[in-house]
């Protein structure tokens, strides 16, 4: 039954009872009491059967009253009682002994006309005179009949025969009982009564009319307007309440009161009447605390509405907000079409992108939380489903839409990126080498046949190194792109290349004429090839051909297709799952299993966080989410890039569990053998121990690296190969980080905090040996022939130099630990990249070299790796420090600002290598055009330390040019040049030769052949 079908049936009455609409006590108080010093009408006293007596008392006046007035009480007398008791029939005693037979039948004459109730007995105590008693017999019998009653009559001589009827107690004191009655509390009771079955009428109907109002509000489309509601709604019921209070502590006062007889003497009862009464306070209160559940009930439903639809405003005021600033953002990024044609532009390129992103960051933030809250909504049964899901739907895809975008402008851009350098690999670098082989063949051993084959050798030796500088993949579509752009120098040098052979082999032949040898001329580049002429086949270019054949390949269709490889990633991350759920459920919550607690060895107890890790946390992680977006990528491929980089952080918690992997696997070797694990090992029916399959993560995070190379060798869409590329270096960066973790926590004895030392870049063991200087002379301080073991681990700050240690943990497996020895700010280190002598060396010098530290790796690509991590921070540092010189030039050192270069002269011996310029500060040398400078100045000073005997020139050093910055030296080493250039032509002529014929040092050639490039910087 609803509320308000069930206010509609609420009664001042219970239980059949009829319904008070008059207050009939204000009659009896008015008519009985104020006129007249006793009471006209008693009700009072109960039969032997439980009849109601009604008592007439003697009144000279009863005659007189209002037929309506008495009508009016008598029927409210008769509505008292209980139904049970009226059903009974009500037994009257009217007292005229001192009145005479008139009286007494007026008295059953008005009875008989207008008693409403049930009659049961008609008790008169006739008149006694003798002579009224003789007259009321005589009357009685002629006038039983125009009485009217169906019941009997019953004439008594005095109160001692109404005994035998009534007993005393149940009698007043005026006709001879006991039964004490107060007229006037008798009145105020039922006075107080009546009010508090009106106020309970009275409360019922508010609630009625509040529920009404309730269920015939709108709810409101804004949220002012609804909050506003809410707070109306919210005081109308605490002010309803109030009331109901009020009346629950009425009516508990008036019961109260009625019970007070009892409540002041033990010996005390409550008559047949009050009790009735009692019966009536509490039906009312029982009907009232129904009444307040109902009311209730009904109110926490509409509250909850309301308060849900607050919920479902706000979301949608902030959908709106949140929706119109990724709508920007997606404009914004829409305009972001530009790839860039240069390293230098698409680094600036990448910074606009990050900036971008991390201006979306805060509003993706607030979408993703967003889109969680409308969730949430929908699973606490919020009745706008149907219009929030949709929202959250929304969201989120705009959010991956978002992501997606700008990961693909990630990954164009650094496809660009790559290609640029990879075109300054292949051809700058293939092409400088080709150019200085060919300088660098003398033109007297030439002349010979002998020297004319051993020079065709060494070209054809040459050219066949061409297959190293081939692209990794030619399917790859940024490799055809990166052939489109290097395919004009590649002509370019492969055209000097058959010149220089076909000349060769005519000096081979014992041709009469000596044939020239093509050299590249210093300014200029040699005609390209006509796209018409043919080169013959078989001769040189195999890099072309390479080339070539790439775009004969990707003339014709290629279809690419993830699905095999996906659902290998698909299947054996469902077999994960499978398998990190039965080590759970067959192992770890084993250990909780009653029955096989003393199969559990006591250095195992309480340790099963220690044994498993994290586990149960990467199963939840791969089970309720990984997997599901994965197995959604079998329809829709190109999204599978997106799980990795979406996931990124939450691949993270496999940092933890390679962590505790050395304390799982020292506690498995204590107690791997025990009984428990074999009994569990039996149930699952596994054919390996616990120890295999707690390896499967580990295992795992590697396994997925594998499958990405594999896609990227199938992919040749761009958008889908670059995502896959990041997600690629995404998984790669988080084994690099959990790797890097496990190394770092194993350091001690640094007395500062490591987590302040910056980013940890890199790490790894080396040999190195250490050189000082002391004063203006270097010193070693002991010779040592023997490396150190040195474990070095590169922070953005600082480079720390380690020990490595190896301890035996209970005769199994070493535990490695990194014990520190010393450590150099990055801040005022330089580096030199290439050591004479192993070119897997390479020095990194502090305070102006006075402490050099050599470092050798493993591989020339593990020492090219960390140099370009060095070069990273220390390009970082000499931006910062460019920064500051341009606010303050006088910050530059005296050297920096000096015009003129000082004469220093350094002995060929102590040039050891190309110091870079990125240990001094001040140097303004483009670092994208250092290797090409220092290539220079290495070849420069060969030449001017070969020439200027034979000149008034000092030769200059490699130290000399870093004291000076790019602008001040490019003049002073042009004056040189020409200088030289002029007193070599002048050797020619006066020697009858030709320049281009005379015999040339490599050195001298490449500087020549640089020099160009140098001045274009």
């Amino acid at each position: 039954m609803t509320f308000m079908s069930y206010i509609k049936k609420i009664d001042v009455k219970k239980q059949g009872r009829k319904v008070v609409l008059i207050k009939y006590s204000q009659y009896f108080e008015h008519v009985f009491i104020k006129e007249q010093p006793k009471p006209r009408l008693i009700f009072r006293g109960r039969g032997k059967d439980g009849a109601p007596i009604i008592t007439f008392p003697e009144f000279a006046g009863f005659s007189e009253i209002p037929d309506e007035d008495f009508l009016n009480v008598v029927t409210y007398l008769t509505s008292i009682p209980s139904l049970e008791a009226a059903s009974i029939g009500f037994i009257i005693i009217i007292d005229r002994r001192r009145d005479k037979w008139s009286a007494v039948k007026a008295s059953l004459t008005r009875i008989a006309g207008a008693f409403p109730g049930n009659l049961q007995l008609v008790f008169v105590l006739r008149p006694s005179r003798f002579i009224q008693r003789a007259i009321a017999d005589i009357g009685i019998k002629l006038y039983r009949d125009d009485f009217k009653m169906k019941v009997p009559i019953i004439m008594l001589n005095s109160v001692s025969d109404l005994h035998g009827y009534i007993d005393k107690c149940q009698l007043t004191r005026e006709l001879g009982g006991t039964l004490e009655y107060g007229h006037s509390q008798w009145i105020h009771h039922r006075t107080a009564i009546e009010n508090f079955a009106m106020t309970v009428k009275t409360t019922a109907q508010m609630l009625q009319t509040f529920g009404t109002d309730l269920a015939e509000t709108e709810l409101p489309n804004d949220v002012q307007c609804t909050e506003e509601l809410l707070s109306a709604h919210t005081d109308h019921h605490s002010k309803l309440k109030d009331e109901l209070k009020l009346a629950v502590k009425q009516g508990a006062t008036l019961l109260t009161c009625i019970r007070e007889p009892v409540t002041r003497s033990a010996n005390s009862k409550l008559s047949p009447d009050e009790l009735e009464n009692v019966a009536t306070v509490e039906r009312l209160l029982a009907q009232l605390d129904e009444t307040e559940k109902a009311f209730d009930q009904f109110w926490t439903k509409h509250h909850l509405k309301l308060e849900q639809c607050l919920q479902l405003r706000h979301f949608e005021h902030d959908f709106r907000e949140v929706k119109l600033t990724l709508d920007n953002l997606m404009e914004a990024q829409a305009g972001f079409s530009d790839v860039g044609d240069s390293v230098t532009r698409v680094e600036h390129l990448l910074r606009e992108q990050k900036q971008l992103e991390e201006k979306g960051q805060e509003p993706l933030e607030k979408a993703q939380t967003l889109a969680l809250h409308g969730e949430q909504l929908i699973q606490n049964n919020h009745y706008a489903v149907d219009s929030i899901r949709p929202k959250c739907v929304e969201l989120r895809r705009i959010c991956d839409d978002f992501t997606n975008e700008t990961k693909k402008k990630y990954d164009i851009l650094g496809k660009s990126l790559e290609l640029h350098k990879q075109l300054d690999k292949v051809s700058d670098q293939w092409c400088e080498a080709g150019i200085y082989l060919l300088a660098s063949q003398a033109v007297d051993k030439c002349q010979s046949q002998e020297g004319a084959e051993t020079a065709l050798v060494e070209i054809e030796k040459f050219l066949a190194t061409a297959k190293e500088h081939q692209l990794s993949n030619p399917k790859d579509t940024h490799n055809h792109l990166l052939f489109a752009f290097s395919f004009p120098k590649l002509e370019d040098v492969q055209e000097m290349f058959d010149k220089r052979q076909v000349s060769l082999k005519k000096l081979a032949a014992k041709q009469t004429r000596p044939v020239q040898p093509v050299a590249p001329h210093p300014e200029s580049s040699p005609k390209r090839a006509s796209p018409k002429t043919t080169r013959p086949a078989g001769v040189g270019g195999p890099l072309i051909s390479a080339f070539r054949y790439s775009i004969q390949y990707y003339s014709t269709p290629y279809f690419f297709s993830f699905s095999h490889i996906i659902n290998e990633l698909i299947e054996t991350e469902r077999v994960y799952v499978e398998e990190l759920q039965s080590i759970i459920e067959g192992y770890a919550s084993e250990m909780d299993n009653p029955s096989l607690l003393h199969l559990i060895p006591s250095m195992l107890q309480n340790k099963k966080d220690i044994l498993f890790g994290n586990l149960p946390e990467i199963y939840e992680f791969h089970n309720r989410i990984f997997l599901k977006e994965l197995e959604n990528c079998i329809e829709n491929p190109e999204l599978l890039a997106r799980c990795f980089l979406k996931r990124k952080e939450d691949l993270q918690i496999y940092e933890k569990y390679c962590q505790n992997k050395p304390r799982s696997e020292a506690l498995w070797r204590q107690c791997g053998d025990s009984i428990f694990f074999q009994e569990c090992q039996r149930k699952l029916d596994h054919k390996l121990s616990l120890d295999a399959y707690l390896l499967k993560p580990v295992q795992r995070i590697t396994k997925y690296q594998l499958l990405l190379k594999e896609m990227l060798k199938c992919s040749k869409n761009s958008e889908g190969t670059a995502e896959l590329e990041e997600a690629l270096a995404t998984v790669l960066d988080i084994i690099k980080s959990v790797n890097d973790s496990m190394h770092q926590i194993a350091i001690t004895g640094y007395e500062g905090d490591v987590s302040e030392l910056g980013k940890l870049l890199m790490q790894g063991s080396f040999n190195v040996w250490t050189d000082h200087k002391k004063g203006h002379n270097k010193v070693k301080d002991l010779a040592r022939f023997k490396p150190m073991q040195r474990h070095l681990f590169l922070y953005t700050k600082m480079l720390l130099f380690c020990k490595k240690r190896e301890e035996n943990t209970d005769g199994h497996e070493k535990t490695a630990s990194y014990s520190f020895k010393n450590s150099l700010k990055m801040s005022t280190v330089g580096i030199t990249e290439n050591v004479k002598g192993d070119n897997k060396k390479f020095e990194i010098w502090y305070n102006g070299r006075e402490e050099v530290y050599i470092i050798q790796a493993s591989s020339v690509e593990l020492k090219n790796t960390w140099i370009s991590e060095i070069r990273k921070v220390l390009t970082g540092q000499l931006e910062a420090c460019r920064g500051k010189t341009r606010c303050d030039p006088m910050m530059l050192p005296s050297s920096c600002r000096s015009p003129l270069v000082p004469a220093v002269k350094v002995k060929r011996h102590e040039i050891k290598s190309d110091p870079t310029p990125l240990g001094f500060e001040g140097m303004s040398i483009s670092i994208l055009h250092e290797n090409l400078f220092s290539s220079f100045f290495i070849s420069f000073t060969e030449f001017t330390s070969h020439h200027c005997q034979w000149m008034t020139l000092e030769p200059i050093h490699m130290h000399e040019v870093f004291h000076f910055s790019q602008a001040e030296f490019l003049p002073i080493l042009l004056q040189q040049v020409h200088q030289l250039l002029f007193y070599k032509q002048y050797q020619n002529v006066k020697q009858g030769s030709d320049f281009t014929t005379t015999e040339r040092s490599p050195a001298s050639i490449a500087s020549v052949s640089l020099l160009p490039e140098c001045i274009a910087m």
